[in-house]
């Protein structure tokens, strides 16, 4: 069994600063991309940041310059740190992963997702 589990949200004021973990654990053989999206009410989810098990990252545009996601193979973790936020960042954050499992399984998992409340 896999687990991804968020945290670090939070309500900020706009300008501020916010930094969000997401840690897997379980049976777990191996991990491909993690990456962060998120979903504001009325909107449909969106990717924000991804990193491949090397590296290499990937942001959307309206978070480019704010925001940096990182990786900690030896943990399992990912983290986003997001700077200079804005209203228009507020919505629920969740941690995504491409996981193969100790039974070879390959499957995408979802975190519970963390609130991030940014205010003007």
């Amino acid at each position: 069994q896999v687990q991804l589990v968020e945290s670090g949200g939070g309500l900020v004021q706009a300008g501020g600063s916010l930094r969000l973990s997401c840690a897997a654990s379980g049976s777990i053989f191996s991990i491909n991309n993690m990456g962060w999206y998120r979903q504001a009410p009325g909107k449909q989810r969106e990717l924000v940041a991804d990193i491949t098990r090397a590296g290499s990252t990937n942001y959307a545009d309206s978070v480019k310059g704010r925001f940096t996601i990182s990786r900690d193979n030896g943990k399992k973790t990912i983290y986003l740190q997001m700077n200079s936020l804005k209203p228009e960042d507020t919505a629920v954050y969740y941690c995504n992963s491409d996981i193969t499992d100790t039974y070879l399984r390959r499957t995408v998992y979802w975190g519970q997702g963390t609130q991030v409340t940014v205010s003007s």
